[in-house]
């Protein structure tokens, strides 16, 4: 046997008397999928009088936890002054655009609406009832913050791009004092830096693999000049964040050139590898890179450090925390990067 409360009884009663008092609005209301509710002017704190289905799912509230209680009972920020002034102008009429309040579902869950209050006169013109409806603005809401996410992740990448930028022109000032010279080290960098962000936007920039970052900056001297014979990649496809798959991109572009210039790539019959493993350490899993060149001219050490390894090393150790090491043997440079391994990574 269920006991029922005076209060549900009288909530129940009030429902009743709507009905048969406002007839065909009341029918309305209750079919439409626009949440809905009355509320009791004559009562202080605005009780409940009546919810149609639409709010009660939007709520997840039952019918008879609802009536009677009061008007703001579902506000998530109860204490929230400037939402209650909102609602208090609401229903003194002097808004007619509607406010938008955080409210809270029987589970916890919050969710926006944008709420509009009308009032409801007898015949006499007595104020009554007030008629409230709510517009579910949660998927709005939503779609607000992921631009703001985005807008957010734009500006990052946009600072870090024009600081990429700024290091490469401030690079290449310094050491180049030929026009001709300078203009082609500085598009030909701008040009690699486009390659890896191309690649990252197919990516949705979540993350780039290390075998797609190496492909997109040597394939301008791999594929396009007749060298993919002579280039061999081995190691999974280990992937790495967006600032560090742009650093790659341009340390690669810069062995490359190099290669082109002085090294295996320089005649008919150098070849170049490059592979990686993990490596244990006390701070976590390492990845050790090696670049390997082979069967170029003889290797002579430089009697100082160029430019591409100035970027290189700044780029890497900035981003990366990696280490670089260049070993010009005779037979080849090999150069070793030795940097943490990113995060989702495994020692194969």
């Amino acid at each position: 046997m269920t006991i029922r409360s005076s209060e549900q009884e009288a909530a129940e009663a009030e429902v009743q008397h709507f009905r048969e008092e406002l007839g065909p609005f009341v029918v309305a209301a209750e079919e439409t999928r626009m949440p809905m509710v009355f509320t009791d002017a004559r009562e202080p704190g605005n009780p409940i009088v009546f919810v149609n289905d639409s709010f009660l799912k939007l709520t997840q509230y039952g019918r008879d936890e609802v009536l009677g209680q009061s008007f703001n009972f579902l506000m998530a920020r109860s204490t929230d002054k400037g939402a209650l002034t909102r609602i208090e102008t609401e229903f003194e009429g002097d808004d007619h655009n509607g406010s938008e309040i955080c409210y809270r579902r029987k589970d916890g869950s919050e969710f926006w609406a944008s709420i509009f209050i009308s009032p409801v006169r007898d015949k006499g013109g007595n104020l009554v009832q007030h008629f409230a409806s709510f517009a579910d603005l949660t998927k709005h809401k939503d779609e607000q913050e992921q631009s703001r996410m985005l807008i957010d992740e734009l500006n990052h990448r946009v600072k870090n791009t024009l600081a990429t930028v700024q290091s490469i022109v401030s690079q290449a000032l310094r050491n180049e004092t030929d026009p001709g010279a300078l203009r082609e080290a500085i598009d030909s960098r701008l040009l690699a830096l486009s390659r890896s962000h191309d690649l990252l936007t197919r990516e949705n920039w979540d993350s780039a693999g290390l075998h797609d970052v190496i492909n997109a900056a040597l394939e301008p001297f791999g594929i396009a000049n007749g060298r993919k014979e002579r280039f061999v990649v081995t190691g999974s496809n280990v992937r790495f964040p967006p600032n560090a798959a742009l650093a790659l991109g341009i340390a690669f572009h810069e062995l490359a050139t190099n290669a082109v210039k002085y090294g295996a790539f320089s005649d008919q019959h150098g070849c170049i590898t490059v592979d990686w493993a993990m490596a244990p350490s006390p701070n976590g899993n390492r990845l050790i890179l090696h670049w390997r060149e082979n069967g170029g001219p003889p290797v002579v050490q430089p009697t100082r450090k160029g430019f591409g390894s100035r970027v290189i090393e700044r780029g890497l150790t900035h981003e990366l925390d990696a280490t670089v090491e260049h070993d010009y043997r005779p037979e080849g440079l090999v150069c070793t990067i030795d940097m943490p391994a990113p995060p989702g990574a495994h020692r194969g």
